[in-house]
């Protein structure tokens, strides 16, 4: 293995980031190509989180799909990975947080697959029985009328949200949770460093 030197590892992320700063958010259009993907509210987004893998995993065995369905799903998993597979605290459950309309947005696609998942003959009971529990569970949280900026916001496949980084230093959780990352990559860095260092003869 190749030798993979601090400032190179360091100019990377900074690049990555300042490119994300740049394009941060949507543009005032959006891009409208794709497959429309209808909104989500605030209060739907904590649900179906909590049942996301469930609907993921069904939608991704299904064999009887077309392709504006496996387009949606496909900008689910894209959506999930910008946002961090949802790994940053208060992505979903706060409006301030730079990630989260990304959230809405690959929730709002999450939320479009099972719905889809309705009519189709070998996953209609399973995600049936999802679209019960998680009526159900809103209903006993109270969260069917809760709404934030993002709640009215409809999405596209061909417009890919990004975090809001340029917000991230505003926003103590998002700018805590990124620096310990930050930390874990430099420390993994570090450890790589001294194993492919030359061990000294004796």
């Amino acid at each position: 293995m190749k030798r993979v030197s601090l400032p190179l590892l360091i100019l990377s992320v900074s690049a990555a980031f300042a490119q994300s700063a740049m394009a941060h958010g949507r543009s005032a259009v959006g891009n409208h190509t794709g497959i429309p993907v209808p909104e989500i509210s605030h209060g739907e987004m904590a649900v179906i989180a909590d049942y996301r893998d469930r609907i993921i995993d069904l939608a991704s065995k299904a064999t009887d799909t077309n392709e504006p369905f496996r387009r949606v799903l496909n900008y689910a998993q894209i959506q999930y990975s910008y946002c961090l597979w949802g790994r940053v605290p208060g992505s979903v459950t706060d409006e301030q947080s730079p990630f989260n309309e990304c959230a809405h947005a690959y929730l709002a696609a999450t939320k479009a697959v099972l719905m889809a998942m309705r009519g189709m003959p070998q996953e209609a009971d399973v995600a049936s029985a999802i679209i019960s529990d998680a009526d159900v569970e809103m209903v006993r949280r109270g969260l069917s009328l809760i709404t934030c900026r993002f709640s009215g916001e409809a999405f596209n496949t061909a417009d890919v949200v990004r975090p809001r980084w340029s917000e991230i230093p505003t926003h103590p959780a998002s700018m805590a949770s990124l620096s310990g990352l930050m930390a874990i990559l430099f420390g993994v860095y570090i450890a790589v460093r001294r194993l492919l260092r030359p061990q000294s003869s004796v």
